[in-house]
């Protein structure tokens, strides 16, 4: 199998079996999608899902959050993973969101970047999801499936995953491709033990085809 026809049947599966595959996160505007992602970093969304409620109750907008402080705001997410960073980071993107964007979370990947707390898969995810951008995040799920599928080869750092995985996605299913590797990667490509058994790629699989008894 070429890696175009890998490429093309690893879309034509997940157009089938996951045709409105979406982000796990809730939320209900830019704004509180952008706090959502910033705590999610190395942290799972159910527990993010369990924290945020109180947050968006609390701080509903970038101008209300901008305005609190370390000692407010640190309760709420202690939860969370690096509380103590994720708290620094919030307070600071919605300052710098009211002071430099006119309170509107931007939809552009090099200024969302400026942000505190926001890096490239970051933006990538904000504006993918909100704006259906063709950028693809790069999380430890989506770079461990793509390896382990082939559809990336040698890939060293998540900017090289993504740029080989954009080269061969169509534009218009770049943002449905990144959820589509996510919740594989959550649910049926684990790290540890991959549930190979009843995954529906397996047969364009380079790992399954390496691996199988």
């Amino acid at each position: 199998m070429t890696r175009r026809e890998r490429f093309d049947f690893i879309i034509d599966y997940f157009h089938q079996h996951a045709p409105n595959a979406e982000t796990e996160l809730v939320y209900d505007s830019p704004f509180q999608l952008l706090v959502a992602v910033i705590l999610s970093a190395q942290c799972t969304d159910k527990r993010v899902n369990m924290t945020t409620p109180a947050i968006f109750e609390k701080f509903p907008d970038a101008k209300a959050l901008s305005k609190t402080s370390f000692e407010s705001l640190f309760p709420l997410i202690k939860s969370i993973s690096y509380p103590n960073n994720k708290t620094k980071h919030l307070i600071g993107m919605a300052q710098m969101v009211e002071e430099k964007f006119n309170g509107q979370i931007p939809l552009k990947v090099e200024e969302l970047m400026k942000l505190p707390g926001v890096g490239r898969k970051t933006a990538n995810v904000i504006t993918s999801v909100i704006d259906e951008q063709p950028n693809m995040a790069v999380d430890t799920h989506v770079f461990r499936v793509s390896a382990r599928i082939g559809l990336t080869v040698n890939a060293k750092t998540p900017l090289a995953a993504e740029l080989q995985l954009i080269k061969f996605i169509p534009k218009e299913l770049v943002h449905k491709a990144h959820h589509w590797l996510i919740l594989h990667g959550r649910y049926t490509c684990l790290a540890r033990n991959p549930k190979c058994e009843t995954c529906g790629v397996k047969q364009a699989c380079k790992y399954f085809s390496k691996n199988k008894v």
